[in-house]
């Protein structure tokens, strides 16, 4: 098995739906971005991987067509909100194995306002049986008309809550400090700072457990990676500062509903299979560490991933909050882009976009966002449905 270098890294900045290109002109910009920072042409990928979630079929190849049309395979990839890493995993995989030794991983999402929704009505809904249990398990939310998405992930931190206690104003916390790291990105879709406070003043979404700042904003923008092994990037020239040290990608196990717990519903058990799963074929600690992208689509489960990534122990995430060990200065600087609430979760381009920043972390080239000394970077990505992926880096 080839070790598998990132030679190069590419992301255009996030807008809010409207204010961005189409998913063409973004994902070919991505590319083009990660070709520039590999410094290799398109003729030498022999494979691309590109993900979206809201698209027809070969939105891969309108994307990388303008970039070059060389006749490779370009496979196109939907898994809901872990697209981008998914692509990124099946193009870690073709390097790692031989297949070839220089492939592509591209995300891009063109998204529209509003909450996330059904586009096919006339048949079963992949997630019927979760979005079931979660109406049985909130019937006075279901009442009271809160969205399903926020109905999921919501119910998720109420559950903690009550399990452990878990103050709203934690929730508030996470997602000031979003704010905070989003500050120092110049990427990031919202760069304006916001307090606790602030957050817990906002619109209340359900009462007593979500605000509308602690979800994040639908988003467009693309991002990319150029994988390769180590003898193409001896052979090149090319930049082998950061290599995929370990990578596992897990769907959901029965807890899902024997648990009849909304922490299962929203994945705890995904990633922590996943991230327990790396964490040995690496044989690393979960304090060996120093910096974490991962999936805070709603501060809740920034908080829930803390302990299903052994980052602290379960039950102890407001502890590790209140400690600010999530942030410059603790124990893990935990999405120093500002994560899904401030940089915002174009869905397709999540992923490699988490790969990006993580990238330039472990070379030291982060700008404002670096945190000092990194050489472990730990991603992870959800998406619901399911599936999980959790990919550790290193820098040689």
């Amino acid at each position: 098995m080839s070790k598998v270098v990132v030679a190069g890294v590419g992301m255009v900045p996030f807008r809010k739906p409207g204010a961005s290109g189409n998913y063409i002109e973004m994902g070919a910009e991505a590319a083009r971005l990660a070709l520039a920072d590999a410094g290799i042409g398109y003729e030498l990928v022999q494979q691309a991987y590109a993900g979206y979630v809201y698209g027809d079929s070969a939105c891969g190849q309108a994307a990388l067509y303008p970039v070059g049309m060389t006749q490779i395979p370009i496979i196109n990839v939907n898994n809901n909100c872990s697209t981008g890493s998914t692509a990124l995993y099946l193009a870690r995989q073709a390097v790692e194995s031989g297949v070839v030794e220089c492939a592509i991983a591209l995300g891009f999402e063109q998204m529209q306002p509003g909450a996330l929704g059904a586009v096919f009505n006339d048949r079963p809904a992949p997630m019927d049986g979760a979005l079931a249990l979660t109406a049985e398990l909130n019937p006075e939310a279901v009442a009271a008309g809160v969205p399903m998405a926020l109905l999921q992930f919501g119910g998720a931190g109420k559950e903690h809550m009550e399990r452990y206690g878990t103050k709203l104003e934690t929730f508030a916390k996470i997602r000031a400090k979003a704010s905070r790291h989003a500050a120092n990105n110049p990427l990031a879709v919202f760069r304006n700072l916001v307090t606790a406070e602030q957050v817990m003043q906002d619109k209340m979404m359900w009462p007593g457990v979500m605000t509308r700042l602690m979800a994040c904003p639908p988003t467009c923008g693309a991002a990319a990676a150029i994988l390769c092994t180590e003898a193409f990037a001896r052979r090149h020239g090319l930049n082998s500062d950061v290599r995929v040290l370990a990578q596992s990608m897990t769907t959901d196990s029965p807890a899902l509903y024997d648990d009849r717990s909304m922490i299962q519903v929203v994945g705890f058990d995904m990633a922590r299979e996943a991230a327990c799963q790396v964490y040995e074929r690496a044989g690393v600690a979960p304090s060996d560490v120093q910096v974490v992208e991962l999936h805070d689509c709603f501060a809740h489960n920034e908080l829930l991933t803390y302990e299903s990534l052994g980052l602290c122990p379960v039950g102890e995430a407001e502890k590790f909050v209140e400690d600010d060990d999530n942030t410059y200065g603790g124990k893990f600087v935990t999405n120093p882009s500002g994560g899904l609430l401030s940089k915002g979760h174009p869905l397709g381009a999540t992923g490699l976009a988490q790969c990006y920043e993580l990238t330039h972390q472990l070379r030291g080239t982060a700008g404002g966002t670096q945190v000092s000394g990194a050489k472990l970077a730990l991603q992870h990505n959800l998406g619901l449905g399911g599936a999980c992926v959790v990919t550790l880096y290193g820098r040689a």
